[in-house]
Order: C-alpha cells, then structure tokens, then sequence
C-alpha cells in the first residue's frame, strides 16, 4: 500500500515471539561473522535492502530466516531467471562462493513486528506492498521501518513471509535493541559455499526450487 501513512493515532504492531534457543540460519559474506551485525546505513534514496537502517535511524541490522532454504533463498535467488533450455535458475559460482551458511541460536527472547499475515500487516498501516514492493520502492519501506520503530520501541525486529521461499519467514533483527550478544553460533553448522562439500548441501537444499550454484569442481 503506497500511501503517505496516517497521523495523530498510535500504531499498534502484533507482535511474534522468538523463544530463546530459537535456531535460525544465516547466509553471509566469509568476513563477517555469522552472530555480527551490520553497522552500515544505506542511502536514503538509492540502493539498499528492503528494512536497511538509514542516517535518519542509524542501527546494526542482521537478516536471517528460520531454516536454511530461505536464508540461501534470500541472498542467492534475487533476480535469478529460469533458464529457457532447462527450466534451472543457475546461480553463478562467482556470486555464492563468497558466502557461508550458518546456523545460530537465540539467547535470550525476542518480540518481533509480525508481518506475515494480513492482520500483522494492517496493524502496521499497510497490506503486502510493504513485503513485496520491487527494490525501486526500497526507500518507501525502510522509511516504514523507521515508523514501525518510532510507534514501538520496545521491539526487537521485524519478521514477514519471505519473498523468494514463500511462505516461510525471513527476519531482521534490529542491534541496538537486543541487548548484548542475542546471537550464538551453533557450533559445527557452518557451510562455506566455496568447498565441495558446503557447495553440495547447498544445491540439495535449492534442488526444489529449480536452483543450482554452478560447480568449479568436474563431476
């Protein structure tokens, strides 16, 4: 819903729990570490994610999901096409080789804004423009989150019914409000998309969606 939001009443969000010891899974760069947060703000106007904080509300951010299909899903699977002779979406190797996928463990429990329903969404102002609105309407929703923020400060992040591994969730967690190390790496759950073995889970996992990371490796 493009539309200028209402004013002079209180936004009211549902909220969603996370227990503590709730497993989610991360797909990131190898120079970060699976639990870190993201310190960086995006333009106001160009470029960005979806709910990336800006210099109009400066927070670390971390994206994650609650399995492993949807957070390789969200990094892997932007504007990757079917192929025309084999109905496969080919993911380069150049782009997932520079990934890890991680697998991390609440510490403590975490309310999040529920974005996943229709009823979560009206709660916020908006319908499911705001989880399936096309990058050029990026800084329309990061300037959402920043109201979501203001009318309830007292939340940890956001969650909605991911766009590319529907209807799973994909989640943000906002870091300056989920006090010190809300995240623990689940030990031996690593996979490094740049060795044979990290390559392989990864394409069994994407295998029914029509996806394949390309392999430097002969068969």
């Amino acid at each position: 819903m493009d539309q200028i939001p209402p004013s002079g009443v209180p936004m009211r969000p549902l909220l969603r729990v996370l227990p503590e010891g709730t497993e989610l899974w991360r797909c990131h760069q190898h120079g970060y570490g699976a639990e870190s947060f993201n310190p960086n703000r995006a333009h106001a106007y160009f470029r960005g994610n979806r709910f990336d904080a800006t210099d109009e509300d400066p927070y670390p951010f971390l994206y994650a999901a609650l399995d492993p299909v949807t957070a390789l899903s969200e990094v892997l699977l932007r504007s990757v096409d079917f192929e025309h002779r084999t109905a496969i979406r080919l993911i380069p190797w150049a782009q997932a080789s520079r990934y890890t996928l991680s697998a991390l463990r609440t510490t403590r429990e975490l309310s999040l804004v529920e974005l996943a329903t229709a009823e979560g969404l009206a709660a916020v102002w908006q319908d499911s423009w705001l989880v399936d609105a096309e990058p050029g309407d990026y800084p329309k929703t990061r300037y959402w989150v920043r109201l979501m923020r203001e009318h309830a400060a007292e939340v940890h992040g956001l969650i909605w019914e991911s766009k590319r591994c529907r209807p799973r969730s994909a989640l943000q967690l906002f870091g300056d409000r989920c006090g010190k190390d809300p995240l623990a790496t689940a030990p031996n759950r690593g996979l490094r998309l740049d060795s044979p073995e990290g390559l392989a889970e990864a394409n069994r996992l994407l295998g029914p969606l029509s996806a394949v990371v390309s392999s430097p490796w002969p068969d």
